[in-house]
């Protein structure tokens, strides 16, 4: 019996990684979930088994490397190859340059950034190994999602450390576009450029998630839709980065 198709989701959250955990196990992925705390996925994971769909969750710190490494070889030895991977981590903690500490910067970078390059390297491994593999040139076709944000363009007040760890996963992205690319592996990054529909959102920023009913925030089901698009396409087409915002949004 074949193993099943696998969509790996790094940091998924209640918001869009949660929704691109359930929009994957509509189509028939098995979903591997993973947060700090594993007891914070069993909703998302309730609901997916509860819609039909297969699910597993994994607590696992994204930036320890030998968690990472044993993270990938348990799924693809027990569970199946994972032919996607999305990077949902978002590390955004505001804070001004003037009381900015050492500590807090690199841990923002670590979230952002390297948890990115080693999900990114692990994963991409495998499918290079099993592209190579592949015969008449059907290529197994990977597809590796980074969540980018405003940030990742530019910098804003207060903003110092979570740009620098976006602005990295940016360049982290293309690089291994550029590189996976001609292996078959489709690199992508999203620049998700305005607010979403969280409880953060509407506690914080109640103005802004008055805008909800005008559409004027994103709706993570909605970005969902744009990862199953962007791993979708044919590779004599492939997107690298896509950026999202509503329709009100300035930019």
């Amino acid at each position: 019996m074949s193993k099943p198709k696998v969509c790996l989701v790094i940091g998924a959250g209640d918001a869009t990684g949660g929704a691109v955990a359930k929009r994957f196990a509509r189509e028939g992925y098995t979903v591997c979930a993973t947060r700090r705390t594993l007891d914070k996925l069993e909703p998302l994971l309730v609901q997916i088994r509860e819609a039909g769909g297969v699910a597993h969750g994994f607590g696992s710190d994204a930036r320890n490397e030998d968690e990472v490494v044993a993270l990938v070889e348990q799924i693809e030895s027990t569970i199946g190859a994972i032919e996607v991977m999305v990077f949902n981590i978002g590390a955004n903690s505001p804070n001004s340059i003037l009381t900015e500490t050492a500590r807090r910067y690199t841990k923002m970078w670590e979230m952002a950034c390297l948890a990115g390059f080693l999900t990114g390297r692990e994963v991409a491994k495998r499918m290079v190994a099993r592209a190579e593999t592949a015969t008449q040139g059907k290529a197994h076709k990977g597809t590796i999602i980074f969540t980018g944000a405003t940030a990742s363009l530019r910098g804003s007040a207060h903003f110092a450390g979570f740009s620098g760890g976006k602005m990295a996963l940016r360049g982290l992205a293309q690089s291994m576009a550029r590189e996976l690319g001609p292996m078959g592996v489709h690199v992508a990054h999203t620049i998700i450029d305005g607010a979403i529909d969280t409880e953060f959102i509407r506690t914080q920023f109640p103005q802004r998630y008055a805008l909800k009913d005008e559409g004027g925030i994103l709706n993570p089901d909605h970005i969902a839709n744009a990862y199953w698009m962007l791993h979708q396409q044919p590779r004599d087409a492939w997107t690298h980065e896509l950026d999202l915002r509503p329709y009100m949004e300035k930019f």
